[in-house]
């Protein structure tokens, strides 16, 4: 590719960071999903497919958070294992960290969905139940105090993720 074919972005990455887009990234966000559906429906049933996983097919920058600066919100475009596409909000301070936000929040909506209030109770339960066995068996009440640190740790735990996974919204 010659010098005069490039535009400035291009030489500008070129000269910074010995960059050179391949041809992908010039290519719009329709033609890479059309190219993955044919890749999908091409490829025979029997045969084991090499994409086992959910795939993001294309990341756009959407603009910086209003709430948390430093924060910008991309817009992931994932593709499924069925060959269904949709497009996910995720926010971030660079890229990498969006998207590991955006999985991690699909992994605590998952855990969300497996623990009931049940759990939570069991839980309880145990923090509170075990000190209380000690404190009458040592004739200390200190194991009470280690119960309620414990439920307080579970709540900081709790807090600080869903922190973490809901900051730039």
């Amino acid at each position: 590719m010659s010098n005069k074919t490039r535009t400035l972005n291009e030489l500008r990455q070129l000269k910074t960071y010995g960059y050179t887009p391949s041809a992908e990234s010039s290519q719009s966000t329709e033609a890479l999903i059309a190219r993955h559906k044919t890749k999908l429906s091409s490829e025979p049933r029997s045969k084991k497919s090499k994409y086992n996983r959910r795939r993001a097919i294309d990341c756009t920058l959407i603009g910086r958070s209003k709430n948390n600066p430093g924060y910008c919100k991309y817009m992931i475009t994932i593709a499924e294992l069925d060959g269904t596409i949709h497009k996910q909000p995720a926010y971030g301070k660079d890229m990498q960290g969006a998207l590991s936000r955006l999985i991690n929040r699909e992994r605590s909506l998952v855990l969300e969905s497996n623990i009931g209030a049940g759990t939570m109770f069991l839980m309880w339960m145990v923090f509170m139940g075990v000190p209380a066995i000690y404190m009458n068996h040592y004739n200390s009440p200190v194991y009470i105090l280690y119960g309620f640190l414990c439920i307080g740790l579970v709540i900081g735990v709790v807090s600080w993720w869903n922190t973490y996974v809901n900051r730039g919204r």
